[in-house]
């Protein structure tokens, strides 16, 4: 099974740091306010090491946030796998909890190429495999759900994919080549 480039990392990376902005903003207040309310009642910066304690402890989260995300994108790139196979799409992603899709190629029905503004900086392209009563619309005609979404890949390969599985998927629908 083939893997996503390696600059998919960044763009889960960018994904759970906004998946973690969430937790962060609704904890920060539970973390930080006990510690600097004292704080700022006890008196000035220079004489009151609480202050200092403060600054470091309401950093703690942060760290922390960059570091869960990072090691989150990590392992949502390892794994997150793809291949055609002789018979349909098959894609296993998950960290806690796996999926694995096979699409048959005869009942793929829309291919697309989809280029945010994220993996447009890192020269990358998503990959959405639409089938028959599984794809809706979502923002601006994008396919939210799509069966076979395939994030992180070169807009080479992505394009290439694409030309594959659509030429495996109307071989399979129209054997006669038509």
């Amino acid at each position: 099974m083939q893997q996503l480039h390696p600059k998919a990392k960044w763009l889960f990376f960018i994904s759970a740091l906004w998946k973690m902005a969430l937790l962060l903003f609704f904890f920060w207040p539970f973390i930080v306010v006990p510690i600097i309310l004292p704080a700022i009642f006890v008196g000035s910066v220079s004489s009151n090491p609480w202050l200092w304690i403060a600054g470091v402890v309401s950093l703690i989260p942060v760290l922390l946030w960059l570091g869960l995300s990072y090691v989150w994108a990590w392992l949502t790139y390892s794994n997150w796998r793809y291949e055609l196979a002789d018979l349909g799409f098959k894609k296993e992603s998950g960290i806690i909890w796996k999926s694995y899709v096979t699409i048959p190629y005869s009942r793929i029905q829309n291919v697309d190429i989809y280029r945010g503004f994220w993996a447009r900086v890192l020269g990358l392209s998503d990959v959405h495999i639409q089938t028959a009563g599984q794809s809706s619309a979502g923002r601006y005609g994008q396919a939210r759900f799509a069966e076979g979404r395939l994030p992180g890949l070169l807009q080479t390969d992505a394009e290439s994919l694409r030309d594959e599985l659509v030429r495996r998927s109307s071989h399979t629908n129209h054997p006669s080549g038509l």
